[in-house]
Parts: structure tokens; sequence; C-alpha cells
């Protein structure tokens, strides 16, 4: 949960500065809404799906007032964010509007395709839908493409980009197919990364059914690829939601609606950042950040009066009172990959100081309490907050 709050954080103030308006909507929605964006048919098998029951005013029993009335954990945001969109006129002036949720959605997956955190039933995406004019979509996929690119830096990732393509089975006319795929590209290309550096390339036949997409593959740290990040140009839900702006020649007309994710989820992005550092996550993503260990018991008191200090200073500690030899206590916290371990005694407590045994490093460094505190506060700032 400490990695999780880090991450939503670090999000968030990503999202903030990008302009971005956040916004949570229900876990369960009408079935007629499903219907009407075309998830129903083709998803609703891996739908969960639940009865619209009212209660029956003889007995207050659950009755089912028909075949048709059933409700649905959202597998997906995209419709909800339509429903936002429509509440008001929207002008041409008010876009593009950028719509962000942290969705919990839930998708009825096979037993067998489950797999730890990198493929569950409910799952949290850093989702947005971005609802713009059509002079507006390059520049908006170039600056999202700037921000992933930023964002996938600070934890050292490398990474490819790639262009999916129309597949066979798809609707819309060729012709829209060729301008959205030219956007796309079009945009990277401006953001400077279609080149070999970001293994620029393109993937005929993997677009979705509806829109061509830009992905992100990442390359952990013992060379496996991971797609992850992704933005799609999709006018199709604006038309089948029936969602609209008035432009500045007085009419209706359809935005275009680019979905755009960068963890892609959450649970997801916490289990590839687990196995690429092998456990040994940067300090300001570390659950706990520091260890005070204890040689002797007559240092306890001074223990609990560093780990206060280190607690009020923002650092997620714990301290190790036990009545064991330090090697013991050292080797045990190496192995959960505690950054710092901070062992004091009896002259430390003395002193006013810690012993700093640093995760990797052969030697350890004695330092006043509060030039430890300096450090710790120093290597758990984020690293956007760092830059």
């Amino acid at each position: 949960m400490n990695v999780w709050r880090e991450l939503e954080a670090y999000m968030r103030r990503a999202i903030d500065g990008a302009g971005y308006r956040e916004v949570k909507t229900p876990q369960i929605m009408d079935a007629r809404q499903w219907e009407q964006s075309g998830h129903w048919g083709k998803y609703r098998e891996n739908m969960f799906v639940i009865p619209d029951e009212s209660p029956n005013t003889e007995d207050d029993g659950p009755v089912i007032s028909g075949e048709a009335d059933w409700m649905a954990l959202k597998p997906m945001n995209c419709p909800a964010h339509i429903l936002i969109f429509r509440q008001g006129i929207k002008s041409y002036r008010d876009l593009p509007l950028r719509l962000y949720e942290n969705g919990c959605c839930h998708r009825n997956e096979p037993h067998g395709a489950l797999h730890g955190l990198m493929r569950v039933r409910q799952f949290t995406q850093d989702d947005a839908h971005i609802f713009c004019r059509e002079d507006q979509i390059v520049d908006e996929v170039r600056a999202f493409c700037a921000l992933a690119n930023r964002m996938y830096n600070d934890f050292g990732f490398t990474y490819s980009i790639k262009l999916a393509l129309r597949p066979e089975n798809r609707i819309g006319s060729d012709a829209e197919w060729d301008q959205a795929e030219a956007e796309l590209r079009d945009a990277v290309v401006a953001a400077g990364l279609a080149t070999e550096e970001y293994g620029w390339g393109e993937l005929p036949g993997e677009g979705a059914f509806y829109a061509p997409k830009l992905e992100w593959h990442l390359t952990d740290a013992i060379g496996r690829t991971w797609q992850v990040g992704t933005i799609q140009s999709d006018r199709v839900l604006p038309e089948r939601l029936d969602a609209s702006y008035v432009g500045a020649d007085g009419e209706r007309h359809r935005p275009v609606m680019l979905h755009r994710a960068i963890f892609g989820s959450y649970e997801r992005f916490i289990g590839i950042l687990i196995e690429h550092f092998a456990g040994r996550l940067p300090v300001w993503l570390a659950p706990v950040q520091a260890m005070v260990a204890t040689i002797v018991s007559d240092a306890d008191d001074y223990a609990r009066e560093a780990e206060a200090q280190l607690k009020s200073a923002g650092i997620r500690v714990e301290s190790d009172l036990r009545n064991e030899k330090i090697n013991f206590k050292v080797r045990e916290h190496s192995l959960a990959k505690v950054p710092h371990l901070l062992v004091v005694g009896k002259r430390e407590a003395e002193e006013g100081s810690v012993a700093v045994r640093t995760l990797g490093e052969k030697e350890q460094r004695v330092m006043p309490l509060a030039e430890a505190i300096a450090m710790l506060q120093d290597e758990a700032r984020p690293p956007d907050l760092r830059n």
C-alpha cells in the first residue's frame, strides 16, 4: 500500500500539472450504457453482471422486472467519462477537456489467465480521456508522448514506441483510418520520438477494432518487454454515445476521444517494478525506507527517539529492538531490501549519532542523527520533485 500511495501521489502531481480534471465514476452501470457503447455485445462474457432488482412491496423480497434489466461492474471507464462530458453544453472553446480517473475496473478473466499482479480480475487504471477538436489531436498526442517519456525516465525504464495499425476486422472507412494513423504518426515525429533510439516501428493489423493506437513497450532489468502505456484516437464512442460540442459555426460537432494510460494498471505496474528492481526499490518507493536497529538494550530508548524524529521528518521507518545479535538483524533487513539500516549502540546513544549501513555497500558511515535524517529526506524525495 505504501508503494501504491507513492505511485498515486506521483501520478496525481503529473496529471494536475498537465491540465487534467480528476473524476470518479460508479462501479456499477446500467446495461443499456454498455449496449449503446457496443461493449455489451463484444465484452459481456468478460463482464461481471448482476440483475437490476427492485424491492417487492408485498414481502420486501427481490424481484426482477425483466430479462433485459441488468447492471454490470464496469470493465473500463470510457462510457462513464462520456456521460460526464455530456453534462451541460460544451463549446469548442472548452476543448481540449482532459478527464482523469484512478478507475477501478473488473474483468472476468479465465482462471488460467490469472498471473499474480500481472493479470488480475480487479485492477485500477491510471485512465484518462481527452476530448478534443480535430485540429488539436497532434498537439495533445505530442504532449502525452512528452509526459510518458518523462515519467518512464523517472523510473529508469528504457522503452520502444510502436504504432499499431488497422486490423482486418474494423469499423470505419479507409479514409478515416488513414487520417487517424497519420495523426498519431505526425505526433510522434513532432515529439522527436520516431527514432531508432526509441525503437520506433509500426505494427500492421495490431490496432483496436475502432482505432489505431500508440503503444509503449517497457524493457525491464533482464530484458523482458511489457506493453504498458497507450494512447488511442477514437471517433466511434463519441458517435455511439452522442457526445458533441458547439463549434465556432454554431453547429454541433463530434469530439475526438483520445484514450490514454501510462502505468496501464497500478497492480501490473507495481509487479513490473518489483521484478525490474528485484525487490530493491528506489528509496522513494521502498515500503520501509529505514530501519533503526539496536546493538544493546541500553540503546532502546535512543532508538525509539530516533524513530520518532525520522517519522516526523516524513521517513517511513521502523525499529528493531529484539534481543538478537546485530549481524542477524543486518542480514534479515538486507534480505528484506530495506535501503538503509541505522545501527545504534551505547556510544551512538551518548553521541546522538547513528551508524548507517546502506544496502549494497560494504562500509558503514557514522554521522549525527540530524545529518542522517537530512540524507534520507533527500533520497526519499520523488524524482519529479527532485528535478
